[in-house]
């Protein structure tokens, strides 16, 4: 039989994951953070929400994946190292 404390303690953890997605959400949105810096906070964040819901990872990333990867791809800006790259114009084919 589950006691009231052990659907309390339910409830508190579920709160406390919708914080934390909500939270993570609007960092994202609000941090202009280069995609590797999002997407170890992200990472983080799915940790912290396994530990809470140990063997829900299929759970997890039926609810969440698709959310955090969406605001991974609309709001983070390319990583500095990515754009580092140096671009080398073609010659001009017509002849001089």
């Amino acid at each position: 039989m589950v006691t009231a404390e052990e659907v309390r303690e339910e409830h508190r953890r579920v709160r406390y994951v919708q914080f934390l997605v909500h939270f993570t959400s609007n960092v994202i949105m609000q941090g202009n953070l280069p995609r590797s810096e999002a997407e170890a906070l992200v990472s983080a964040a799915r940790a912290r929400i396994l530990d809470l819901f140990p063997g829900r990872d299929e759970t997890y990333d039926v609810l969440y994946s698709r959310r955090f990867e969406r605001l991974l791809d609309n709001y983070t800006r390319p990583d500095p190292a990515a754009r580092a790259a140096t671009m080398l114009p073609f010659p001009d084919p017509r002849p001089r």
